[in-house]
């Protein structure tokens, strides 16, 4: 039979409300028990898992680069094709009212049936009072359960029913059914136009079971029961298919009657199908036992509450460990899985559409630090105080979820544009960032975001969401607070990929070459050389330095490539002095270089294989290295500059220049970025910030490097400005070994102290 239910949602499709939640998330840390079953919105969509990876900003979630179709995930393979996720989806409008009119007319006429052939409704003596009696006992259960259990959570009404169908036919079934459907419902107290649809659709369900015994040539009624004398072999393909043929039917209607609209195939589907299963061969094991002991011993029907109970709170305990999947233990917050679920159904209505859809990804900074002050527990009880303030901040429609640690998403289904899914972020972003309060200490955390929309970004959930923690490790890394994606700058495309193998294999087999810029000073000398990095693909060419570059960064080959260009610049530092030239060579280093343990002995354990004094080294840096660890990358620095390898700040002027972080650099040279050298000759305000770098760089006892340096009017603006060195294309372009060889002798022979005609273009 069909217990009765207020809902009209399946499990697994709903999470806690507002109320339930923040309930759930006050009581102490993750994995506590007693934490509220699930009830709210659908989550919709097909089912797809990702796996937290790391904190690199690539692969926290699906495959790398994501799949390009809808076959990506798992769970969303090319076999579950579009007509299913359709067919899903149907709810046709008037399907309840057919229901309820098809129940009707099989209950007139099984009864008309059974009372113009004069047969009884239902067993009379002992049998008779012993069923009522068990049926009493089981609407009892059914009521202090005291939820929502219509989706396959029970299977003591079924069995029970199935066994009065087994053997008095599939009226006095329909009786009991009906009676545990108003009983419930009384109880209950819940809206009848529901209880209708529930009891017309149970009813339907034991029509349809009553094939069962029919293929087998049975008809049973109260008058002539099918007993169980009577069964033979031929019986088990009856009983298994009345079982089957009640779950079938009650509960597809269900589905198409009751069950929220999506076009996803929601994981509570599959995963019911397994407690269908289960409740199944409830049904095929306990049935005949029921009718066995009604035949033989009636008085001890009774007794059968005691599995049918037993069996509800199995699957009870079942559904409970199913839904706790879809949960964050701690918050309450829907997890990973409820996300990628909700976003399949988001996308996949946005398509049907033409809408877009977005996702914000939103990691907190430097949570770890307050874990390692406060403590774990400290820290859970601030995940908390945000995931309370996401819910209140979340725009009308939106969705948020916990994925794991600090990091939170909050899934936008229909958003205007990118711009406004941006905004929507940045309004998140700050909210987060105001203060809270743990135990009268006032905190302030800020959060960076990403965001990705649909279809712009990616077209599938997995996608989606890689992206979004691509953009949010952006804004991270450059303390932007948000960021859109950008293909760009995501180092983990197919393409970039692929491209990544290639610079490997590079790398491997020395394919990828060093070619010198010299610096110049305005007397002519050649203060030193900048080592750049040169790759000529096989196949595509020659590779933009700042593309492989990019690649490196992002996807931890960056510590290879740096170990190559400081092996081959030191290499060729010891052939220039072999030969008397002894110009000094900078490196460019990145801020997780610095960051590495054991870089600074790394870099003198060169310098002595090589025989280069340490002095013919310089390394040039961001002030980005101070922003992750500055108290690594100080000593760090420190170490270098022990050995007497000299420090360059580059790309001077742009991103966060602060006083603050050029007194802490123990560096001896500053070089002004190309962005102002460029329109020095035409733009005042550029020429005001030139100025102005140059005597403070000089005040502090800094030599200042200007970069991009292509034509005379900038060079002589410089000189004025009392530049000490320049470097571009006006001095020369970047040259291979060979090349920068001869034009270092050229410059001894020659001692020019003028600079000499502009070289042709070359490309750097």
């Amino acid at each position: 039979m069909l217990e009765f239910s207020g809902g009209a949602r399946p499990p697994f499709s709903r999470l806690p409300s507002d109320g339930a939640r923040r309930g759930a998330g006050r009581g102490g840390g993750p994995g506590r028990a007693g934490a509220p079953v699930p009830t709210g919105s659908d989550p919709g969509g097909g089912a797809g898992s990702a796996q937290q990876t790391g904190p690199a900003g690539a692969g926290r979630a699906g495959g790398p680069g994501g799949a390009q179709g809808r076959s990506g995930g798992p769970e969303r393979g090319g076999e579950e094709a579009p007509w299913l996720q359709r067919l899903m989806a149907a709810r046709p409008p008037l399907l309840p009212a057919g229901v309820v009119a098809g129940a009707a007319a099989v209950l007139v006429l099984g009864l008309f049936r059974v009372l113009s052939a004069g047969h009884a409704l239902f067993p009379e003596g002992v049998v008779g009072w012993s069923f009522a009696v068990l049926t009493g006992l089981v609407v009892a259960h059914l009521v202090t359960m005291g939820r929502d259990r219509w989706w396959g959570g029970t299977g003591s009404g079924p069995a029970l029913t199935l066994a009065i169908l087994l053997l008095c036919g599939w009226v006095p079934a329909l009786l009991v059914s009906l009676a545990v459907v108003v009983l419930v419902g009384a109880a209950r107290r819940h809206r009848w136009r529901q209880a209708v649809v529930h009891g017309a659709i149970d009813i339907l369900g034991v029509g349809a079971a009553a094939l069962g015994p029919a293929v087998c040539g049975a008809h049973p009624s109260v008058e002539n029961p099918w007993l169980p004398a009577e069964w033979g072999p031929e019986a088990v393909p009856g009983t298994v298919l009345a079982a089957a043929l009640y779950l079938l039917t009650t509960r597809a209607l269900q589905w198409f009657t009751l069950a929220p609209r999506t076009r996803g195939l929601p994981t509570a589907l599959r995963t019911s199908l397994v407690r269908q299963g289960l409740v199944g061969t409830a049904l095929v094991g306990i049935a005949p036992l029921i009718v066995i002991v009604a035949v033989h011993k009636p008085l001890l029907l009774p007794l059968f509450a005691i599995p049918l109970i037993a069996l509800d709170t199995t699957l009870r305990i079942a559904r409970a460990r199913a839904e706790e999947q879809l949960r964050d233990p701690l918050t309450g917050l829907p997890n990973r899985l409820w996300l990628l679920e909700r976003a399949w159904t988001a996308l996949d209505e946005a398509e049907r559409t033409g809408a877009r859809s977005a996702l914000v990804l939103i990691d907190l900074d430097r949570f770890r630090s307050v874990n390692d002050t406060l403590g774990h527990l400290a820290g859970d009880r601030l995940l908390l105080q945000i995931a309370d303030r996401l819910r209140e901040v979340l725009p009308r429609g939106a969705e948020a979820a916990r994925l794991g640690g600090d990091e939170f998403a909050v899934l936008l289904p229909v958003c205007d544009s990118t711009t406004s899914a941006q905004r929507v972020a940045r309004s998140l972003v700050s909210a987060l960032g105001s203060p809270l309060d743990l135990d009268g200490l006032t905190l302030v955390l800020e959060a960076s975001a990403g965001v990705a929309v649909f279809p712009e970004h990616a077209r599938e959930a997995e996608g989606l969401l890689r992206r979004a923690d691509v953009a949010m490790y952006e804004a991270k890394r450059d303390r932007t607070a948000v960021e859109v994606y950008e293909a760009t700058r995501d180092g983990n495309t197919p393409d970039r990929l692929g491209l990544l193998a290639d610079l490997r294999r590079a790398l491997d087999a020395g394919e990828v070459e060093l070619h010198y810029q010299p610096k110049v000073g305005f007397d002519g000398t050649v203060s030193g050389l900048e080592a750049l990095v040169r790759w000529v693909h096989p196949e595509r060419g020659r590779v933009p330095p700042d593309e492989f570059i990019a690649i490196a960064e992002t996807s931890g080959l960056m510590p290879r490539l740096t170990e190559y260009v400081l092996e081959t610049a030191l290499a060729q530092v010891a052939v220039w002095r072999g030969c008397g030239l002894t110009v000094p060579v900078a490196v460019n280093v990145s801020p997780r270089d610095v960051h590495a343990p054991g870089f600074a002995g790394a870099v003198a354990a060169r310098l002595a294989r090589h025989g280069v004094p340490p002095g013919a080294l310089q390394l040039e840096i961001t002030e980005h290295v101070l922003l992750e660890d500055p108290q690594r990358a100080a000593d760090t620095l420190a170490g270098l500059t022990g050995h007497g390898v000299k420090m360059s700040l580059d790309d001077f002027g742009t991103g966060y220049s602060s006083l603050v972080h050029l007194r802490r650099l123990p560096v001896s040279e500053l070089k002004i970025d190309r962005s102002f050298v460029a329109r020095l000759a035409v733009d005042t305000e550029d020429a005001e910030i030139v100025r102005c770098t140059v005597d403070l760089a000089h005040s502090l006892g800094l030599k200042v490097v200007a970069e991009g340096v292509e034509d005379d009017e900038t060079w002589e603006r410089l000189r004025d400005l009392g530049c000490d060195a320049v470097q571009g294309w006006l001095v020369s372009a970047a040259m291979p070994p060979g090349e920068t060889t001869a034009w270092l002798r050229a410059r001894e022979v020659h001692a020019a102290r003028s600079l000499p005609p502009v070289p042709p273009a070359r490309t750097p």
